[in-house]
């Protein structure tokens, strides 16, 4: 359709520089209106023709060449035409053809060597989104053009950068999910071997204290139990099917229950708690949420301290109410900080079990503070170093 209209186009134009140059005669402006029309017609097949076979081309050279003989041939037949009504003798003939023949040749080598860039960098193109299907996601094009082949090539390349930072999540996020599916199964093995080791030894009446051995029972399935209930937490918390019950909280008090809760534990290792707060902190939360993040975070900084050291929590209001928690252990890594609350991360792949936990603390905690639209950061070691924000 758009050929159509150019042809129509452009026998208009044509007809209208010949009506107002040459004020021609009723037989001339009919001869030069069949012409202009077999031309347009001409370069409307040609139009619709062209495109499509290029296709089969196997560079876009020989397109360039195709079109720059077919417009001239166009050109001839419509010189040619005028020449023999202009009556001209054949020598002038001669001459013109002459002279269009080398306009053709010229236009034709032009046309190929100004394609020859545009082809090499077509085939820059290719070879980059050959060798990024190939997994080279470091390969970059770098074109310095600024017309549509260069806007397609800055648009590969960030592209190529998008899906390289997303390879380099997904190769962390794999390696931190193996991590844990080994740890949790070295959480589930080690009590189950002991369960399955004090039945046995009940049922063949080798046990010389069974008080003992059902005490020992009871606690490993406790343990069992703390870990499904966090799995089951953790993927209750990512798929938004937990009830934070939004209300107003006194973070101050929940952090005072938190310590009195963790108490026990940090006595048994000989680790201090201190609570510092100058008054009632209020904010936006749900209380069991709120206390599941403060014990969690308080659990983890207690088994990672040395014995004889000292955890503090300080609650106070930064610009919003906010919750810090530090302690004397190794602290985080540095390359850790960013991925210490996502699911499956670890700060200690080796995961000894005489710390005691799931291992899932942290996810929960990120999870829940993530929930009511607060944030929650980790700092590097020397220490540890954790803290959260939560709205007004």
């Amino acid at each position: 359709m758009r050929a159509l209209f150019a042809g129509l186009a452009s026998i208009l134009v044509g007809l209208t520089i010949f009506e107002i140059t040459m004020q021609p005669q009723e037989s001339e402006r009919l001869e030069l209106g069949l012409i202009f029309g077999g031309m347009a017609i001409t370069m409307g097949i040609i139009a619709i023709w062209l495109p499509r076979f290029s296709r089969s081309l196997h560079s876009i050279r020989w397109t360039f060449g195709i079109l720059s003989i077919v417009s001239f041939a166009i050109v001839l037949v419509g010189v040619v035409a005028v020449a023999g009504r202009m009556f001209l003798d054949d020598h002038d003939v001669t001459l013109l053809l002459v002279v269009l023949g080398f306009g053709i040749v010229s236009a034709v080598g032009f046309a190929l060597s100004v394609s020859q860039p545009l082809t090499d960098d077509l085939e820059r193109l290719a070879d980059a989104a050959d060798g990024v299907a190939k997994g080279d996601y470091e390969r970059r094009i770098d074109l310095e053009r600024h017309d549509e082949v260069g806007r397609l090539a800055d648009s590969i390349d960030a592209m190529v950068a998008r899906l390289g930072a997303a390879e380099h999540v997904r190769t962390l996020d794999v390696e931190a999910r193996q991590r844990f599916f080994a740890a949790v199964g070295h959480d589930l093995r080690t009590p189950l071997a002991s369960l399955r080791a004090a039945i046995e030894a009940l049922r063949d009446g080798v046990a010389a204290d069974p008080d003992r051995y059902l005490e020992s029972m009871e606690r490993e399935i406790g343990v069992l139990s703390s870990l499904v209930e966090d799995i089951y937490l953790l993927a209750r918390i990512e798929s938004g099917g937990f009830d934070l019950d939004l209300t107003v909280i006194d973070l101050t008090e929940l952090a005072d229950e938190a310590i009195e809760v963790v108490r026990p534990l940090a006595d048994r290792r000989g680790v201090a708690l201190r609570l510092e707060s100058p008054r009632s902190v209020l904010a936006s939360g749900g209380t069991v949420a709120m206390g599941r993040v403060l014990r969690n975070l308080l659990d983890n900084a207690v088994r990672h301290s040395p014995e004889g050291a000292e955890v503090v929590v300080t609650v106070g209001e930064d610009g919003s109410p906010s919750v810090f928690i530090t302690d004397q252990g190794p602290g985080f890594e540095a390359d850790f900080v960013d991925r210490a609350f996502d699911r499956f991360a670890t700060n200690d792949p080796a995961r000894v079990r005489d710390r005691g936990g799931s291992g899932l603390g942290l996810a929960i905690a990120g999870g829940f503070v993530t929930a009511l639209d607060g944030e929650i950061w980790a700092e590097p070691g020397p220490g540890g170093k954790v803290g959260f924000r939560l709205p007004v």
